[in-house]
């Protein structure tokens, strides 16, 4: 045993915990790395695969772990085009929450809401959730009575969420601007005590370690060009590196769902638009829950490092681009102005873009598709990063039992098509 792994193991006996930069040092005077790859080690494709998951991000990965560790379905290969967790899963503000407006939306948001309780352990991967709440925010008789509306829905379906006034605002937000003379003064708002956030790239990574660990195959830089559809069923998937034959495959790749559903001749009611955020310099603690305001626009956090992450609605135009623009940030530095004035004078630290997938109800698609055993997981809009446990679960059940499960009946492609659609437009965090 070397003289740094003695030393750490000394005051990891006397202060009861494990020093960082000592097992760096450790790894450092080690004559080889004595870690194990977290994903396996990097593996040629197979000829076929029982699943083949298109999507290497958070809802890929979730539905590769619960195939494995659930249902015992473990020759299943994920394919990313690019890095693990690289595209909307790490493109998004992290906000987990279920006070939505339908009784189906509130109901699968609740259980995914539980799942990510109980995550960290689950998954032996610390996933950093934080407990903050969230405030959403009324400027006009109408938006309060939409919050009342959205309230009693959630009280009836056990999601905590009440009406605050604006003196118990007040005493939640120290620091929101609440002057009645203001353009949009604030009315009252819905407190949502169920709200989150969680790191998006530790909940991929650890979906993903979990599923490797348990047999599954990850292949980064594999990217799909192709599917092969033989007598309506899906037969096998084309990528940069080879043809692969498959029993089933399932698509979840944020961003570009009608792209990859167009090569198995699938046309989703999808049209996908930027979605734009920005963070600002670190500050001390001040802000613990999220407050959003659909009347100007905008929604904001304060990260565990002290950073203010903003965001709003979607780029007014579809577009496949993440590109981030000067209106926006004029846009929302304006919005947030309205709320919190002490931020005028905070620097921004960078900007982002991620695509959304926005479908004519504003909720998802899940299930079947008109090709035999092709599943999908598609037209997430805003709220992807929120399902990815319960996406995970259901998705999962579905390929391994051939039988949808209840939750996610309501949001088949086929509701489009009975005209059964289930509309969320009213309950975003930022209306589009």
């Amino acid at each position: 045993m070397t003289l740094p792994t003695l030393l750490a193991k000394f005051l990891e006996l006397i202060f009861g915990v494990t020093l960082m930069p000592l097992a760096l040092l450790k790894y450092a005077f080690s004559n080889r790395y004595p870690g194990q790859p977290a994903f396996g080690k990097p593996k040629a494709l197979k000829s076929r695969y029982d699943v083949i998951i298109i999507g290497g991000g958070g809802h890929g990965a979730a539905i590769a772990w619960y195939l494995a560790k659930h249902h015992g379905i473990r020759d299943v290969a994920i394919l990313e085009k690019g890095y693990l967790g690289g595209g909307n899963t790490a493109r998004n503000t992290a906000v987990i929450r279920s006070n939505y407006l339908t009784e189906e939306g509130v109901n699968f948001y609740r259980e995914s809401v539980d799942l990510f309780g109980n995550l960290s352990n689950e998954l032996s991967y610390n996933i950093m959730l934080e407990n903050r709440g969230q405030l959403t925010l009324a400027h006009s008789d109408a938006a309060m009575r939409s919050l009342r509306w959205r309230a009693e829905v959630n009280q009836h379906l056990n999601v905590r969420s009440e009406m605050l006034d604006r003196q118990a605002i007040r005493e939640l937000v120290p620091n929101l601007a609440m002057s009645e003379d203001a353009r949009f003064p604030i009315l009252g708002g819905l407190w949502h005590a169920d709200g989150a956030t969680g790191r998006h790239d530790a909940v991929a990574w650890g979906y993903a370690r979990g599923a490797c660990e348990q047999g599954v195959e990850l292949h980064q830089l594999t990217e799909v060009v192709g599917l092969k559809v033989k007598n309506g069923r899906i037969a096998a998937v084309e990528t940069n590196r080879g043809t692969i034959e498959c029993g089933v495959a399932v698509q979840a790749v944020a961003g570009t769902c009608s792209v990859v559903a167009d090569m198995a001749g699938i046309k989703l009611p999808i049209h996908s638009y930027p979605l734009q955020a920005m963070v600002t310099q670190p500050y001390k603690p001040l802000l613990n829950p999220m407050v959003s305001s659909p009347h100007v626009h905008v929604y904001i956090q304060q990260t565990s490092r002290g950073e203010f992450v903003i965001g709003g609605g979607s780029d007014p135009y579809a577009l496949y681009n993440t590109r981030s623009t000067l209106e926006m940030k004029e846009s929302l530095s304006a919005a947030i102005l309205e709320l919190f004035p002490f931020l005028g004078q905070a620097r921004l630290l960078r900007q982002w873009a991620g695509v959304t997938d926005m479908t004519p109800d504003y909720s998802p698609i899940m299930g079947l598709s008109p090709v035999e055993n092709y599943y999908l997981d598609a037209g997430w809009g805003t709220w992807g990063f929120k399902a990815t446990p319960i996406c995970g679960k259901t998705m999962a059940e579905l390929i391994a039992t051939g039988k949808t499960p209840p939750l996610i009946k309501p949001f088949e492609l086929e509701r489009f098509y009975r005209f059964e659609q289930v509309n969320e437009a009213g309950a975003t965090a930022a209306s589009h």
